[in-house]
């Protein structure tokens, strides 16, 4: 049978105790880099007294996974116990393992996922911002316009939204979030779980400030509160009111009016 398996994001004490059954229990390894999973098993032998019985370890991450995948057996997952780890946090969520999933339910392997650390998850219930729903965007485009189209997107979805983004480019995240919007509330988390765990919650020109001051290096989730105002959500004349493109306009406003982009470009020429 295959296990995906969730791995600590930064604390080692918050692998599960199932998890540390199946380490023991399992013949053969997918990973997303196997230096990091072997480093991770030496850890969990010293700290935590497992006995693994790894015979096999396959690196399977997203450069290779459909040449691998076209290699393999589907036979080893229904004789053995097999598990996939991603580096760090819960697979297939901005990590490799989707197209595992995906292999095992077309060629009728039964596989499981384990719950376990997520930094999006973690970050959002540290966040305070009290919606029942939210979307997670995982890492914006690098740059470009591709990352200024996906940004507004994640502003004006009318949804609390997560983020992920690397240190080197933190600071011009909220600089872009300022230049769109800078009195959007927004939560950021600097190495989750880590010893050198940090929150920071304000307007988007007061995180700004803040965080120009501090030691950036991490990674960083960013949460940005939803655009609904105090009396209803974003209108489409707030829309329209924005320097942005009638293509980029179309597209917001067909999210909060439920007509589709087609209709809504249509409209504004």
């Amino acid at each position: 049978m295959l296990y995906f398996v969730p791995t600590p994001i930064g604390n080692l004490e918050d692998i599960s105790l199932r998890s540390l059954r199946l380490l023991e229990s399992a013949t053969t390894i997918f990973c997303e880099d196997t230096r990091v999973t072997k480093r991770l098993i030496s850890l969990l032998k010293e700290k935590r007294g497992i006995s693994p019985q790894v015979q096999k370890f396959i690196s399977l991450h997203s450069h290779n996974e459909e040449r691998v995948l076209l290699d393999i057996s589907p036979e080893i997952f229904k004789e053995e116990i097999v598990l996939y780890l991603s580096d760090a946090g819960m697979p297939a969520l901005s990590d490799p393992g989707c197209r595992l999933v995906d292999y095992a339910q077309k060629h009728n392997i039964a596989y499981d996922v384990l719950p376990g650390a997520n930094a999006a998850l973690v970050a959002y219930a540290a966040s305070g911002f009290c919606e029942a729903r939210f979307l997670f965007y995982g890492f914006l485009p690098h740059k470009g316009a591709n990352r200024e189209q996906a940004l507004r997107e994640a502003l004006f979805n009318g949804f609390v939204t997560i983020v992920y983004e690397s240190p080197h480019r933190i600071i011009k995240l909220i600089e872009q979030i300022c230049n769109i919007d800078e009195k959007r509330e927004i939560f950021l988390i600097k190495e989750a779980t880590k010893m050198h765990q940090k929150h920071f919650k304000g307007s988007a020109s007061e995180i700004l400030r803040t965080i120009k001051l501090q030691n950036i290096k991490g990674e960083w989730v960013v949460v940005i509160n939803s655009d609904k105002k105090e009396l209803g959500a974003i209108s489409v004349e707030d829309i329209l009111s924005l320097d942005i493109s009638k293509k980029q306009a179309a597209k917001l406003i067909a999210k909060i009016t439920g007509k589709s982009p087609k209709q809504c470009y249509s409209e504004l020429l």
